[in-house]
């Protein structure tokens, strides 16, 4: 028992590292992002994209499908509902890991 324990911590450790490892080279900065500008429809986005669902803000503010699918489908965890809102607000247009984020 012992000795799972042990094989058992020391492949977390390894598959912690390697998927901290990850996303940098996942994040290949293809389209850097560029805020435009704050305006009566970015600020809605930013409300809808906040409290209704992640996606929908990027969706009014006329972004690919990719990138409204992504933020749709990342926004499931609640800390992205925040990044999402504000990258509505700002309406940020491309990003990381292809325009996506």
């Amino acid at each position: 028992m012992n000795q799972l324990v042990k094989t058992g911590l020391v492949s977390m450790v390894l598959v912690g590292t390697m998927v901290s490892a990850v996303p940098m080279s996942l994040a290949a900065n293809t389209d850097p992002p560029r805020t435009g500008k704050i305006s009566g429809r970015s600020v809605a986005a930013g409300v809808l994209s906040f409290l209704i669902w992640p996606g929908i803000g990027q969706a009014v503010n006329h972004n690919k499908g990719d990138k409204v699918a992504t933020h749709a489908v990342i926004g499931l965890l609640p800390p992205f509902r925040f990044w999402s809102g504000y990258d509505a607000l700002v309406d940020r247009k491309g990003g990381y890991w292809n325009g996506r984020i």
